[in-house]
């Protein structure tokens, strides 16, 4: 089993920045690839980042540029580094695990609020 626990988020204004932590525990070994998802109200969770256990990164084509995806093997922990923040990335971020079994863990989520 693989447990997933988000931290680091919080109020922010717009134009702030802010950096997501996520910290895998239990069976590390079978964790291929770890990413962060997003869930506005009334909307469908989405694609943020992810980065593989290799350290190749992907992200969703609106944020690049903006967000930064990176891991600290040593601490197990992934991180979501989120810059020049807007009202619209308020959401609940979700951390993800994809197993070698394809299975996917995901965390408790750790809500993002932008504003004034």
């Amino acid at each position: 089993q693989v447990q997933l626990v988000e931290s680091g988020g919080g109020l922010v204004q717009p134009g702030g920045s802010l950096r997501l932590s996520c910290a895998a525990s239990g069976s590390i070994f079978a964790i291929n690839a770890m990413g962060w998802s997003r869930q506005s109200p009334g909307k469908q969770r989405e694609f943020v980042a992810a980065i593989t256990s290799g350290g190749s990164t992907n992200y969703a084509d609106s944020l690049k540029g903006r967000f930064t995806i990176s891991r600290d093997n040593a601490k197990n922990t992934v991180y979501l580094q989120m810059n020049t923040l807007k009202p619209e990335d308020t959401a609940v971020y979700y951390c993800n695990a994809r197993l070698r079994t394809s299975v996917v863990v995901w965390g408790q989520g750790t809500l993002v609020t932008v504003s004034s």
